[in-house]
């Protein structure tokens, strides 16, 4: 019209491209448009603004929300009309639904001619017009998507505007066709021209593809700010804001990554429209992106926002200049950012794509370490069996400046959702890490269960004014370029070829056979078995289809249909409340496992015993109020005991100080009578002091007397030790009763563990001795100590029988370990397997140590470290049956189940990801050699195995009632059948002369022993 001003255009949906690729309906076609126009009016002018029902994709998105987030230009300035020809531009979307599902986009937006005459009727003008094209994928790959991209950027320059529809259906289908790499070490790659695109695959199901820049973060904040910006993640309303609209998804999805396992749980919108900043008034938290154009008008209009300045590197809030968030545990912050110095600012520039993935793998680490760092304490307040986590406990024993960091993040979803990765044992990183981690303190812990009470180590670093890199590196772990490869994850070819025949079977229709796939990599490897997709090719088949299967198949559809396949574990947390009425025995037994007090059932009928003394058998809710809070006042004295640096240096880095009494005269002078798990030594008076009493090992006798005090005598404590010729007394009054009951129990527990060679009842001695305090301390009866003395367990074993263990048996027996720490009841241990390993390695000692597998009763596995005899790994559930043989191969243990399954558990990753289930009745013997494995079930059925391919090589049987072993010795397979209800020679010989046609692996005949 004669005017300077450029025309108002907005953007409309040309085309919709989505697999099976049909041509839609002209009507539909024409939906999608915001008036109904025609196509060749895509460059319209603005008159009004289109309908939000403009129409939905078949991706589920809607398409007039979409507009506003498509073109970079209409994000901000509501206009795709140009002067000049622009350079193409780049950005990244993530649509969520409402179920939390996402779909990833990745957009391009060129320029194009406009046919100036038609809209301004002058020739003389030169516009251009935006168009974008946006990728979408459930999967974020967002670097390859944009190489792709590119890819077509390259057709589109050259080709006129008639085969640009032509062109981009032609691309669409090709990617459609490009299949998603499976979990593991296998990368896909393909090619477009003139580019080779790489597809990174997932480390394992639980994690994403990660296919951006992790040091993103690193480029943009220092490592202070970057802390602050991880901790406003623990559900704050945060606005990320940047003048780069690919810079909002980028560091969105890095941000996220770092928290893992943690999950956002809220609202994630990384590209915001100006039409959409009326989101950021939501009440719930949220993580949005908006142009930094719009950083001072949301500054203003909305409070309580956290505002991230990507460009500037800052981070303020909407109302305040500080941002009044707590700090992040010391300790952890400091480890974090020895980490950044070492791995922000690496120069290498050369094989880019090699030197990404390291990088982000080195990022994801130690990142990983800040998490497991801040939640390492989390399993000790757990409680599996009743999967309850008793947060109040757990926020008395952080540091009171920490306290408020872990409120916070306590009340948040995502802290919800890592609980209940953690009561179901989920090995994952974070477990990983955590045990590659542990300090040798905390492997102690893991061997005998300690009451919780700071050592004499912690106590002297609480003391300390900082953090030393050396207490660091004790306290947090070994150094991060020792973990690299212990993620590794070895995955057999023919793994991944049925992960990807299965996905191309599915998509060519051929149900059946995608089903034998994904029935084949079940068998390999259950990680990556991709369980939805397997019961939808299920529910589709058709009535000749499922006649057709084959009776392997068949079996698959049926545990399909009646849900025995892998379902969604036990998700409910509690959290820990006192009771509100009385308690019977079984109740009291789950409140006091709940609460986190003491796990095991006889220990736990005993102070119910207690409590209940001369009252029905019921424990009044009031007094075990007053249980509980004696108990935790006990610990939470013992905290700081305030003892002299004097003293400290007298005693072991690992001991703790469990009871102190009065200050009372000894035969050594007036002061306090002190207790550890290894002592009892007296803190004198006046000029603070340390003089040893006596070690538990060194007493010999026990009694209470009496002695002269003034005009009376009073119930004094006497000890004869054999480590000093006289006696110890001291004049304890009405705390000698209690003091002659913990010492007898300690000494007896003492002698118990030094016969058995099992700290184990030193242990039980402790936590006996510190039931027995709570109990005289919290029963108002005129004698608790009658109360207390049945907790007196080892002492009343000490007195009724005495403990004697025979020569040749001390003499043999070096280490006596209890496989069922931690758990409520005593198990049965049914087989036992020592995997051989080196003592000492360069490497991750986890890995190379040797190794004690344990199996127990329900299908419970637990793995000890040989060398120290720590427990490695506690409670691996491997069915829900008993587990009768193991055998261990090279990186793995195959174990035999009563289920019939022989399940196979990757030795690095301590995790059961491989199952067979050739056999029909419970599998009863493996054995191997020379890369022949065999199995047997109790059908009298023996399998020989390929090791690689893990599939049968040849199958055997023999006619017998039960077939309970087989063995190779000298070349030649053996086996032991029986009849089930008696044993004579002629029921072995029948099974002998059944047996004489099958051959041994040399041809010889099989030998029936």
């Amino acid at each position: 019209n004669g005017t300077s001003e450029l025309p108002l255009l907005e953007p409309e949906v040309l085309h919709v491209l989505a697999p099976p690729f049909f041509s839609r309906p002209r009507a539909e076609s024409e939906s999608l448009r915001p008036n109904g126009k025609k196509r060749r009016a895509f460059l319209r002018k603005k008159k009004e603004k289109p309908p939000s029902s403009a129409g939905t994709s078949s991706l589920g998105i809607c398409l007039s929300d979409f507009l506003h987030t498509c073109h970079s230009t209409y994000l901000q300035m509501q206009n795709i009309c140009a002067a000049k020809n622009e350079d193409e531009q780049f950005h990244f979307l993530v649509f969520t639904d409402v179920f939390g599902n996402k779909s990833h986009g990745v957009v391009m937006q060129c320029y194009r001619p406009i046919l100036v005459h038609v809209i301004l009727h002058t020739p003389s003008h030169s516009l251009f017009s935006a168009y974008s094209i946006c990728v979408i994928s459930k999967y974020p790959y967002f670097t390859a998507l944009k190489d792709c991209l590119s890819c077509l950027l390259i057709q589109l320059r050259t080709c006129p505007l008639s085969d640009m529809e032509g062109r981009v259906r032609e691309f669409a289908a090709k990617l459609a066709l490009v299949p998603i790499p499976p979990p593991g070490t296998l990368h896909l790659m393909f090619t477009l021209r003139p580019l080779t695109i790489v597809l990174p695959s997932r480390e394992d199901k639980d994690h994403v593809a990660i296919d951006l820049d992790l040091h993103l973060p690193f480029l943009c904040f220092r490592p202070q700010q970057l802390l602050q910006v991880l901790h406003t993640l623990v559900e704050q309303q945060v606005v990320l804001f940047s003048a780069d609209w690919a810079r909002l998804t980028l560091m969105g999805e890095s941000l996220l990554l770092f928290l893992q396992p943690l999950s956002w749980q809220q609202p994630y919108v990384p590209v915001l429209a100006r039409s959409m900043l009326d989101f950021l008034m939501a009440p719930t938290a949220f993580l949005m992106g908006c142009h930094l154009s719009h950083f001072q008008e949301v500054a203003d209009e909305i409070d309580d926002l956290i505002l991230i300045n990507i460009d500037k590197g800052s981070v303020t809030t909407s109302h305040s200049e500080t941002l009044g968030l707590p700090e992040i545990p010391q300790a952890a912050a400091e480890c974090f950012i020895q980490r950044y110095s070492e791995y922000s600012l690496r120069p290498q520039r050369a094989m880019r794509r090699a030197w990404q993935h390291n990088l982000n793998h080195d990022i994801q680490r130690f990142t990983l370490e800040l998490i497991v760092n801040i939640f390492r304490d989390v399993g000790s307040h757990l409680n599996y069996e009743h999967r309850v986590f008793n947060s109040e406990e757990f926020l008395k024993s952080r540091e009171p400046s920490e306290q408020l960091f872990y409120k916070k993040v306590l009340e948040t979803h995502i802290f919800h959702f890592f609980l209940k990765d953690r009561l179901n044992r989920k090995m994952d990183d974070f477990a990983r890490m955590e045990l590659i981690t542990r300090s040798e303190t905390q492997k102690m812990k893991a061997l005998v269960e300690v009451p919780r009470r700071p050592t004499m180590q912690e106590i002297q670093a609480r003391r300390k004014s900082s953090v030393t890199e050396k207490h660091l590196s004790k306290r947090l772990g070994m150094s991060l370029p020792n973990l690299r490869d212990d993620q590794a994850v070895s995955f057999q070819k023919n793994t991944l070829f049925y992960y990807l025949r299965g996905f191309i079977n599915t998509l060519c229709s051929r149900r059946l056979d995608a089903l034998s796939d994904f029935q084949n990599l079940y068998k390999t490897d259950t990680a990556i078995f991709p369980t939805q997709l397997v019961t939808w090719l299920v529910d589709s088949l058709h009535r000749d289809e499922r006649h057709q299967a084959n009776p392997e198949l068949k079996r698959l559809i049926l545990k399909v249909i009646h849900g025995t396949y892998p379902s969604a574990p036990d998700d409910h947390v509690k959290k820990f409340e006192l009771p509100r009425k009385s308690l019977h025995q079984e109740e009291f037994v789950r409140c006091v496992q709940e609460c986190g007090i003491i796990k095991d059932m006889a220990t736990i009928h005993r102070l119910f015993d207690a409590l209940s003394n001369g009252q029905p058998k019921h424990v009044d809710h009031e007094l075990f109020k007053l249980f509980y809070s004696f108990w935790k006042d006990m610990e939470a004295e013992a905290k700081d005991p305030n003892l002299p640096s004097e003293v400290i240096d007298h005693l072991g880095y690992s001991e703790c100080v469990y009871k102190l009494s009065s200050c009372v005269k000894t035969s050594h002078g007036v002061g306090k009578i002190a207790m550890t798990q290894k002592r009892l030594f007296l803190l004198t008076e006046g000029k603070p002091g340390f003089l040893e009493i006596t070690n538990f090992r060194n007493i010999q006798e026990v009694r209470i007397s009496t002695a002269p005090f003034l005009l009376v005598r009073v119930p004094s404590l006497r000890i004869q030790t054999s480590s000093r010729p006289e006696v110890f007394e001291a004049n304890l009054k009405t705390e000698a009763e209690l003091w002659n009951l913990v010492v007898k129990e300690m000494w007896a527990g003492r002698k118990m563990a030094d016969q058995h060679k099992d700290p184990h009842y030193m242990t039980q001695a402790l936590t006996n001795v510190l039931l027995m305090d709570a109990v005289v301390g919290c029963l108002q009866t005129q004698r608790p100590i009658i109360a207390a003395s049945k907790l007196a367990y080892f002492d009343q074993i000490k007195q009724k029988v005495p403990i004697k263990v025979s020569q040749t048996t001390s003499d043999t027996l070096k280490h006596k370990i209890n496989p069922s720490l931690g758990l409520a009841e005593p198990q049965t241990v049914h087989v036992l397997l020592y995997t051989p390993g080196q003592l000492t390695s360069d490497d991750s000692k986890a890995v190379m140590n040797p190794k004690l597998w344990v199996a127990l009763s329900g299908g419970k596995l637990v793995v000890f470290d040989a060398a120290s005899w720590s427990m490695l790994q506690d409670c691996i559930e491997v069915g829900q049956l008993q587990l009768n043989c193991m055998l261990g191969m090279e990186g793995q243990v195959w174990i035999g189940s009563q289920d019939s399954v022989i399940y196979i558990i990757d030795t690095h990753s301590m995790s059961c990801n491989k199952q067979l289930t050739e056999h029909r009745h419970e599998v009863t013997g493996l054995t191997a050699e020379n890369r022949q494995t065999y199995s047997c079930s109790s059908d009298g059925t023996i399998l020989q195995w390929d090791s690689a391919s893990l599939k049968v090589k040849r199958n055997l049987h023999l006619s017998c009632d039960f077939l309970s072993s087989i063995q190779i010795y000298d070349g030649t397979l053996c086996s032991l059948p029986m009849q089930r209800n008696h044993l004579t020679g002629e029921g072995v010989s029948s099974c002998c002369e059944a047996a004489s046609q099958i051959l041994s692996p040399q041809g010889q005949d099989l030998y029936v022993t």
